[in-house]
């Protein structure tokens, strides 16, 4: 079992930046792969980011590419999502989540623990 606590989020103006943490407990967390996803009133839960056991391998969802960044530190047992150049669509609740094997992928039905998630708001 592992449990995943996010934090980071808020509201912020479009252009601004955020970071997301997400801390994780429980089984040896550098024995995960993790992602981030979102998830928008009325939307189904979409993709954002994944980033390998390691650190080695990252990928992200077309629409956050090159404004978001994932990274871990697995001596603090946390993973992060850099959010720059926040735009009104990028509105949504974020969760973070683990998979156990290596390196994961897109589908959130793949994933085996997930955090409570935080709400992020960007105002136009």
């Amino acid at each position: 079992q592992v449990q995943l606590v996010e934090s980071g989020g808020g509201l912020v103006q479009a252009g601004d930046s955020l970071r997301l943490s997400c801390v994780g407990s429980g089984r040896t967390f550098s024995n995960y792969a993790m992602g981030w996803f979102r998830q928008a009133p009325g939307k189904e839960r979409a993709f954002v980011a994944t980033i390998s056991w390691n650190g080695d391998s990252t990928y992200y969802a077309d629409s956050v590419k090159g404004r978001f960044t994932i990274s871990r530190d697995n001596a603090k047992n946390t993973v992060y999502l850099q959010m720059n150049s926040l735009k009104p669509e990028d509105t949504a609740v974020y969760y973070c989540a683990a998979d156990r094997r290596l390196v994961a992928g897109t589908l959130a039905s793949r994933y085996d623990y997930w955090g409570q998630g935080t709400q992020v708001t960007v105002s136009s």
